[in-house]
């Protein structure tokens, strides 16, 4: 072993003392990442095994080199001598320079969303517990979203809420004219796939005409609102959940709040009145160009263009019509509900609002499916 061998010792005491104290962990040589060094889990087993009270002392008087990963090592050996409840000495016999590393590391607060925990892992009932204490809090968490919002706008109702208009014709900007380009994509592949699907099973019963009928009703009905409410939070409601996620991290909803400003006011009901507002057109807009695309097919497969306009006007009325548009007002509220939501939710590190805009997707969609069965057995129930 050369001087430059990185080695860490735990010395024991000469002579028991009176608190049973006197561990001496000494460190050498070069603590590098392109030295080879000790087992660190050797260390670390060493160390839980000394007895509760007894004290260490960390030694890096020795060391002649050495990078952030001794630091780190020393910051997971003081974390474990601390549950370990050892009392842990690591600035009398440290080197000056990792003494003012560690305490700006020890200065830094446990970050507890990075933190990753196993203690769940083979027990079912620690996991079922902890799994019902998240319902739990899930539930309570949303409640009180639920109620915070409405408030908010029971205060704009009456005039009481206040947020800068700028913001809300971004936001509105961002739901309606923004969206325009995949939701026109997106609606006119539904539409063209409706349309060949339809005629290659109606040409077999000769009655090629109807895919007018078919197209129609399945835009208007589902397809329409349905796509428009997918696409709008994949888009938007992730980019709700993300800049609110954001907000938080660099703690400007925590700044609204100090100068006496409602962050719900400020934050939540402009994308919820602009989403509420944007999905119901985005949903007729959707209609449309579905419908043009069943014609364009409809049409290079032989079927006059005026011909199919007279039948799908012919049978849409404005109860047919408006099934679709009624189901994406809900549609909106969901998705402007599930991002801004998760954004509040959203712990204070870039992974945590990437988690968060995940799940404000997730949310929405499933929220989304959720209302368009019940609306399909309301429907059907009133016969519509």
């Amino acid at each position: 072993m050369t001087d430059s061998t990185p080695s860490a010792d735990l010395i024991a005491p000469s002579a028991p003392s009176a608190d049973g104290v006197g561990h001496v962990l000494k460190f050498r040589g070069d603590w590098t990442l392109e030295t080879p060094r000790p087992k660190v889990a050797q260390l670390i087993a060493e160390i839980e095994r000394l007895a509760a009270g007894s004290s260490l002392t960390l030694d890096t008087l020795e060391v002649t080199r050495y990078d952030s990963s001794l630091t780190a090592l020393i910051l997971r050996l003081i974390r474990t001598s601390e549950s370990r409840q050892l009392k842990i000495d690591h600035t009398s016999r440290t080197d000056p320079s990792i003494h003012n590393m560690m305490e700006l590391a020890l200065g830094v607060p446990i970050n507890k969303d990075a933190e990753r925990t196993h203690e769940c892992e083979h027990d079912f009932f620690c996991t079922v517990g902890k799994a019902t204490l998240d319902l739990y809090s899930y539930i309570i968490d949303t409640m009180s979203f639920i109620g915070e919002t409405v408030l908010s706008l029971g205060r704009f109702v009456t005039g009481r809420a206040r947020f800068r208009s700028r913001d809300f014709w971004i936001t509105l900007q961002s739901c309606g004219a923004e969206a325009l380009p995949i939701v026109t994509l997106i609606s006119f592949l539904v539409g063209t796939i409706l349309a060949f699907v339809g005629k290659a099973q109606l040409d077999t019963f000769g009655a090629s005409i109807y895919v007018a009928d078919l197209v129609a009703i399945a835009m208007v009905r589902e397809m329409g609102c349905l796509m428009t409410g997918i696409i709008m939070s994949g888009r938007t409601g992730a980019a709700f959940a993300a800049q609110i996620g954001s907000m938080k991290v660099t703690q400007e909803i925590d700044a609204l709040r100090t100068f006496g400003f409602r962050p719900f006011d400020y934050l939540v009901l402009p994308r919820m009145i602009a989403m509420i507002l944007m999905m119901p057109l985005l949903t007729i807009y959707s209609n449309i160009v579905g419908i043009t695309g069943g014609m364009l097919v409809s049409w290079a497969s032989g079927i006059p263009p005026l011909l199919y306009f007279n039948s799908t006007v012919e049978l849409l009325d404005i109860t047919t019509a408006s099934l679709g548009v009624i189901k994406s007002f809900f549609f909106g509220i969901v998705i402007a509900g599930a991002g801004c939501l998760r954004g509040m939710q959203s712990g204070n590190s870039s992974s945590a609002v990437g988690t968060a805009a995940t799940r404000a997707v997730v949310t929405a969609i499933t929220a989304i499916i959720v209302i368009d069965s019940f609306f399909a057995v309301v429907f059907t129930i009133l016969d519509i």
